[in-house]
């Protein structure tokens, strides 16, 4: 991303968040909000979040040298003028993100990637009827996207490949993991991820089975733990040995049953569970599944010291 043009509109959190990436990354960053307290509270939180990060040796260069490459501007056109990369982070409301990628139509190249950070909406919904739909995505963040480094690439119906391509190798220059979306849903992947267990751990409260502190426990110090470094199913693939094919033969009717008591019919078929097995197979051929268990492993010791080491110390 060294020497690329961005532009952030909108200075709230996630805005100043991709503020510090992409300068961090080496852009020339333009942060516009049409709010002026919004500007200058964004000045000194930009000035925080660097100084932090160099605190902890993740800032590659001087706190003012990475202020230097974000200009925060009052003025939309100017802010998008020469912009690879225009990244939109106003408030999670159709009409507003949709009426600000108009005000900019003319103002931005054909090639010039228009990426929202929306959480939930489709980006066919917010291109349409806009002169530029063709050029329009989704690029939703983890939070803060400078610690929690994936993005989710989300084309919309009739956007151009190459401006996918373009929006993924800008992503890749910000040390961010873009992750394609194949297939426009509500919420994505995070959020429809995030969600099942957000749905799961409110009825476990209201149940009466866990109150929130232990549901939070169990997550932090277990499958965040895992989490941190593997996904679901490589958890799955690598709990037993026979791998994923025989955590299903022995725990998927147990899912089946925790699913249809909360009203779920989504059962794992023998042509789901195959095709899910497949795909683990071509990532970790079965001969390689000792040496990545014993992988596993040492990850969990490292984050165990990582975690005993914080949690005696006073006040952090």
């Amino acid at each position: 991303m060294k020497g690329a043009r961005v532009a952030v509109l909108g200075a709230g959190s996630i805005g100043v968040a991709f503020a510090v990436v992409f300068s961090a990354g080496g852009a020339a960053v333009r942060l516009w909000d049409p709010f002026p307290e919004a500007r200058e509270r964004a000045a000194g939180e930009l000035r925080a979040r660097y100084e932090a990060l160099a605190s902890e040796g993740l800032l590659d260069v001087s706190v003012d040298e990475a202020l230097a490459r974000v200009d925060i501007v009052a003025d939309v056109v100017i802010a998008v003028s020469g912009a690879e990369l225009v990244q939109e982070c106003v408030p999670e409301q159709l009409e507003v993100k949709r009426a600000l990628f108009a005000s900019i139509s003319t103002a931005v190249s054909d090639t010039t990637v228009l990426a929202s950070s929306s959480s939930a909406i489709l980006p066919s919904l917010i291109a349409e009827g806009l002169d530029r739909a063709e050029q329009v995505i989704v690029g939703h963040p983890g939070n803060p996207p400078y610690l929690i480094p994936v993005i989710e690439v989300v084309p919309a119906s009739g956007t151009r490949a190459e401006i996918v391509a373009s929006a993924e190798a800008l992503y890749r220059g910000a040390s961010l993991f873009p992750v394609r979306v194949q297939r426009e849903a509500e919420g994505f992947i995070f959020n429809r991820l995030q969600g099942a267990v957000l749905r799961e751990a409110y009825c476990l409260v209201r149940d009466g089975v866990a109150n929130v502190a232990d549901i939070d426990t169990v997550m932090s110090q277990g499958l965040g733990r895992r989490w941190a470094f593997i996904g679901p199913f490589e958890t799955a693939d690598l709990n037993t040995r026979g791998g994923i094919a025989s955590h299903v033969s022995k725990m998927g009717q147990a899912y089946a049953r925790m699913g249809a008591e909360r009203g779920q019919d989504d059962p794992w078929t023998s042509e789901l569970v195959e095709h899910v097995v497949a795909q683990r197979r071509e990532l970790l051929p079965e001969h390689e599944w000792s040496d990545r268990v014993g992988w596993r492993d040492r990850q969990l010791m490292r984050f165990r010291r990582v975690f005993d080491r914080t949690e005696a110390t006073p006040g952090e």
